[in-house]
């Protein structure tokens, strides 16, 4: 048999350069799909001109709508850290207020550019929704407000009491594992809002509210008479609360998690909103890389090296933020517990800027 080399013609050869015209283009669309998602969440949000934030419809503290029809809050200051990073104007924000059943959908199907909402880290929002939790921003963990039965003093006396709780949580699946757990009866009362629970309450339909201890002191608040509601001490979860985004722009989500860790290193370094104009003349080479004068860790995010000083500069260090909103500051006064810093016997800690 005679082998012949050299090119093929006729037929055969366009037949070859279609196929290969084709795998070229699949090689391409399967790069394409390998990559993570670019700039394009922030091109979006530049083009717009404004940060799109999913916030709750109203929990003080958190993220509460004032009269004059702005938004205040831990969850919208960091809504406002981002836009200052990224757009530098902490007001180029627009605030979606999302149920906690719409919340996720919302941010699936591009209604929102991230949700900073008291919303729980778990693998099945995770893995299940392909989403990605940017960091913990509040460390939480779930509570009762008991309300008329002054006598009980523990979740474990509980048995049998109504319990009112707001559907689509994970307070409501925690809360039947804690009494199924303890040989507890549950008379459940799944409510579809925050505000029907604690009207459920405030009513007497259920004597129990179960919710993130956080929010139980915010929600007590709005009860006809708040003093006489108690917050039992059982913590019956770890409730992890952080931004969210989607899982198909990484890059996206490393801006959000850096600007969340960015108020953790600030209150570290020592940076706040009276300090940083000292920070910016500083010789500290961790100072330095925070503030952008050496160093090129701004840009390696699709930014410039200074978004962590108008971050800080447009809502203060983590500390600033959380005593206004949630600490000694606030009408919540929520001691900082396990949300102080590792070095100060808490538990929150953010990865070095380096």
């Amino acid at each position: 048999m005679t082998y012949r080399s050299g090119p093929i013609s006729g037929p055969l050869s366009g037949f070859i350069s279609g196929r290969l015209a084709v795998l070229a283009a699949a090689a391409v669309l399967l790069v394409a799909t390998m990559l993570p998602g670019g700039a394009a969440t922030l091109d979006t949000v530049k083009q717009r001109g404004s940060v799109n934030c999913g916030v709750s419809q109203g929990l003080a503290g958190f993220s509460d709508r004032r009269a004059d029809g702005g938004w205040t809050g831990f969850d919208v200051d960091f809504c406002k850290a981002l836009a200052a990073a990224i757009l530098g104007d902490a007001s180029k924000v627009t605030y979606v207020p999302l149920s906690a059943t719409e919340r996720f959908e919302a941010l699936s199907a591009g209604r929102i550019d991230v949700l900073s909402r008291n919303s729980t880290w778990t693998l099945e929002r995770e893995a299940g929704l392909r989403l990605l939790f940017a960091g913990i921003t509040f460390h939480d963990g779930q509570g009762f407000m008991v309300l008329r039965r002054p006598a009980i003093l523990s979740a474990l006396e509980l048995d049998g009491v109504p319990v009112c709780v707001q559907e689509g949580t994970t307070s409501a699946l925690n809360v039947v594992d804690y009494f199924r757990a303890n040989s507890m009866r549950l008379t459940l009362h799944t409510l579809r809002t925050a505000a029907d629970a604690l009207k459920a309450l405030d009513e007497g339909r259920c004597d129990v509210l179960t919710t993130d201890q956080s929010a139980l002191f915010a929600e007590r608040l709005k009860l006809a008479r708040p003093g006489e509601a108690v917050i039992l001490p059982d913590v019956i979860s770890k409730e992890p609360l952080g931004p969210v985004v989607r899982a198909d722009d990484v890059a996206w989500f490393n801006i959000v998690k850096w600007v969340g860790h960015g108020l953790v290193n600030a209150e570290e370094l020592g940076i706040s909103t009276t300090t940083l104009d000292e920070a910016l003349r500083s010789t500290k080479p961790d100072v330095r890389r925070f503030v952008g004068a050496e160093g090129d860790l701004g840009t390696k995010l699709g930014l410039d090296n200074a978004f962590a000083v108008r971050a800080v500069r447009a809502v203060g260090n983590y500390a600033e933020v959380y005593e206004r909103n949630v600490g000694a500051a606030s009408r919540l006064a929520i001691p900082r517990g396990m949300n102080q810093l590792w070095s100060m016997g808490g538990i929150l800690y953010a990865p070095p800027m380096r």
